[in-house]
């Protein structure tokens, strides 16, 4: 064993979640020594995050709470201590920084004395609903120490590992917080698919007597799909042979195998119900392409609209008869565009902010951006903090309290902060031609929304959204931190210690406070403490402030006066 262990307690403070709703505070949780293949991490920080929530009302039917079910050996499992999948008691917290104080001998990747940015998603590790996850079926950073295993922590395909090396400067809470930035920057730079799924499985399906066009157009420069499944009328079969695909035929959807699932979806026609019966065979990351030949879809249709953000899901379609037409009309990102006007809908909570602050500093030329939500206090926050970005980066910036005053303009683009699926019906009402929607809040993936499609395609307005994040994204973000494009700090509304951190997440759920809340584990009796009340608990710390804004010196001063009695 390679282990650097003096100093390091046998026990530790820790919040851990022990059943549904039940969140505890242990002063005697055990500090797990590394084994061969892992590292202990002391933690520096952790950002509280609204995905916790879900963690806390889910508890063991969270998808990232379940057992993984392949990737890694069951036996390898079983040696590594922070592994709780299920009911067994676990430690939130994904957003975090930490440094390495201990090693296996066969750990390759992270050095003792090392700081790192923890990425947390396991994307190769599936547990039939979602993947695994640190903070969630693997512990997280919500205690003062927390283990880690190369075996989980690497990604096999590209050997990569999830601990991103960062330096000395940045402030614990800007490195932390870089999570929650990535998660915003990847539903920007997603990188989205625009043409049927090389290699994938396509289900074709014609509710009337008519051509099939657009079809093979639509295939992949890398190559065709691997299976096509074809609901089709006689004449339309001949069609297909004449193409010279290969494919199985049915008469109806309702002969197709139980639990069939299709990378495309490629559906000729307007009848609502069938529309929506085709889409129940989309699998995680489909698309559904509605080819409408002229017809009109007779009422809203109802769409899993929380798959679109957690199942990655994506509707398109066209007005014409060409399949090809859809595809070609999916844009290649989620980013903002020149000239966009931007609304960001639930802008006050800390998520929100993050998406007014990056895309009001994008640099892109003549863009505007409405922030909109129904707290006012919150709005105030936010126009503190994004206002001056605004104005020197030249967009023009308007926050809008739609408790007071509802607003009915349209937008070409439109973000989603809140999990309320009629925000997305109402975004297609209200969209301008060739508008994008990120559905960024986390609706759950059962949730279904009534959508005007017959509007969305005339338009030809794309619905996307995203979960998470991946290391591409969190360098992005650090390499705006690093060029000062962006800072982490301004997300920061209060902090907290060990003591406080129960309290913390129950404001995150209660929306008490506008931005992001920082836990500093190793200060065991600091209460949670917004910003605004600094100067009467800390004044010290209030002082370092800059200019009210949460930095590194008053950090440095936070844990020089409260760690004297930790």
């Amino acid at each position: 064993m390679n282990q650097e262990i003096a100093g390091i307690p046998h026990t530790q403070h820790a919040v851990q979640l022990v059943g549904p709703g039940e969140l505890r505070l242990n002063a005697a949780k055990a500090v797990h020594r590394p084994g061969p293949h892992q590292v202990l991490a002391k933690v520096e920080a952790v950002g509280l995050c609204f995905s916790d929530l879900k963690l806390l009302k889910q508890f063991g039917e969270h998808g990232r709470k379940l057992p993984i079910v392949s990737g890694i050996a069951p036996e390898v499992l079983a040696e590594i201590p922070s592994y709780v999948p299920s009911d067994a008691p676990t430690v939130p917290g994904h957003e975090t920084v930490v440094r390495i104080v201990a090693t296996g001998d066969k750990v390759r990747h992270a050095e003792v004395g090392g700081r790192y940015l923890v990425q947390t998603d396991y994307r190769w590790l599936p547990t039939g609903k979602s993947n695994g996850s640190f903070g969630y079926n693997f512990e997280g950073a919500l205690q003062e120490y927390v283990l880690m295993d190369e075996r989980v922590i690497v990604d096999p395909a590209s050997g990569e590992s999830m601990l991103i090396p960062v330096g000395e400067e940045p402030s614990a809470a800007a490195i932390c917080l870089v999570e929650p930035w990535a998660c915003v920057e990847d539903s920007y730079v997603t990188r989205e698919r625009q043409s049927v799924k090389a290699g994938g499985r396509l289900l074709v399906v014609c509710t009337d007597p008519r051509r099939i066009d657009g079809l093979v157009e639509s295939f992949s420069p890398d190559g065709p799909p691997s299976h096509i499944t074809a609901v089709v009328d006689d004449a339309q079969e001949r069609q297909l042979n004449e193409l010279g695909l290969e494919f199985d035929t049915h008469r109806c959807l309702g002969h197709l195998p139980k639990g069939a699932e299709f990378d495309d979806v490629v559906f000729y026609g307007g009848s609502a119900a069938s529309i929506e019966g085709s889409a129940a065979f989309l699998a995680n990351g489909g698309i559904m392409n509605v080819v409408l030949g002229g017809e009109r879809i007779e009422r809203d249709v109802s769409i899993s609209i929380g798959r679109t953000h957690y199942g990655l899901c994506r509707w398109v379609g066209t007005t014409g008869s060409n399949a090809a037409e859809s595809y070609r009309a999916i844009p290649p990102d989620g980013e903002i565009r020149d000239g966009d006007s931007v609304v960001i809908v639930g802008a006050g909570g800390p998520m929100g902010q993050m998406h007014v602050l990056r895309d009001v500093a994008t640099g892109h030329k003549d863009v505007s951006v409405t922030a909109t939500d129904l707290d006012g206090e919150r709005l105030e926050s936010l126009r503190a903090k994004a206002g001056p970005p605004a104005q020197a980066n030249g967009v023009a910036l308007r926050v809008l309290n739609t408790k007071d005053a509802p607003d009915d303009s349209a937008y070409s683009y439109h973000a989603i902060m809140a999990p309320v699926p009629a925000l997305v019906a109402s975004a297609v009402q209200h969209c301008l031609p060739d508008a994008r929607i990120n559905v960024f809040a986390g609706i759950p993936a059962g949730v279904e929304a009534e959508i005007d499609l017959q509007a969305c395609i005339a338009n030809r307005c794309f619905i996307f959204g995203t979960s998470g994040s991946v290391i591409r994204d969190m360098k992005i973000v650090l390499e705006k931190l690093s060029a000062g494009q962006l800072d982490t700090n301004a997300s920061v509304d209060a902090v907290s210690g060990m003591a406080g951190a129960i309290e913390g997440i129950h404001a995150v759920e209660n929306r008490t406070l506008a931005g992001k809340i920082i836990v500093y584990p190793q200060l065991h009796d600091v209460p949670l403490t917004p910003l605004s009340e600094l100067a009467d608990r800390f004044p010290s710390v209030a002082a370092k402030l800059d200019g009210g804004a949460w930095c590194r010196a008053a950090e440095k001063e936070l844990l020089r006066t409260a760690g004297r009695n930790t």
